[in-house]
């Protein structure tokens, strides 16, 4: 099993936006795809302007096959298309269990 953090920096103010985007075009298809949406979080200090995804996979390879099938699925293409300007920076980091 691995764990998968996605944050996602947006433009200030724009956490509600993304969020309003994510639920009405991508959350069904992307949990559908990726499987096990372990957590959605908003920090409460620090940086405010983030999303933090944990998502759980069996593996790396299962990881990846997925995130090429999603990355394939054109409704999840017009999510990111629309919620591109809101976006500033991505950064993943894959967890193995200790």
């Amino acid at each position: 099993m691995i764990c998968e953090q996605r944050t996602y920096s947006l433009v200030p103010g724009g956490v509600r936006e993304y969020l309003r985007l994510y639920n009405e075009m991508a959350r069904e298809v992307q949990v559908s795809i990726l499987g096990d949406l372990v957590a959605l979080l908003q920090p409460e200090g620090g940086d405010l302007n983030q999303l933090v995804f944990l998502w759980r996979f069996d593996s790396f390879d299962a990881r990846r096959e997925r995130r090429e099938r999603l990355l394939a699925d054109p409704r999840f293409t017009e999510f990111r298309k629309a919620s591109r300007h809101l976006l500033v920076r991505q950064e993943s980091r894959l967890l193995s269990p200790v």
